[in-house]
């Protein structure tokens, strides 16, 4: 698998998790410590740093260090690739419509033309 794959893969299946979700939303208001990460959660600490590990390998945060705290931060950069790939999907779904929606009203216009003309 090419790089860019492992890394789509990475981010698809860490966002695949209700919880690392909610994680990611609250790193969303700014960076915190792993605890309040972990409070609105009923799930030990080894729990939540396992979560963590799975956001930080997507690239979906990065950790530091600061004293015995290793606050924790959004990093919206990996979805560049989530975007990228979607914006390729979506162009090819919309084209597919667009040319769905040509057919049908092709097919609406042969149909008005082939109705009877009532007197």
């Amino acid at each position: 698998m090419a790089p860019a794959t492992d890394r789509l893969n990475a981010t698809f299946s860490a966002l695949a998790d209700p919880t690392r979700r909610a994680i990611l939303a609250q790193l969303a208001l700014g960076e915190t410590s792993v605890s309040k990460l972990a409070a609105p959660f009923e799930m030990s600490m080894p729990a939540i740093s396992k979560h963590l590990k799975v956001l930080e390998r997507a690239g979906l945060i990065t950790r530091g260090r600061d004293a015995q705290m290793r606050p924790a931060k959004i990093d919206a950069s990996a979805l560049i690739g989530v975007d990228t790939w979607l914006t390729e999907y979506r162009k090819l779904w919309e084209a597919r419509l667009d040319r769905l929606d040509d057919y049908l009203q092709e097919l609406q216009a042969n149909e008005l033309q082939a109705k009877p003309k009532s007197k």
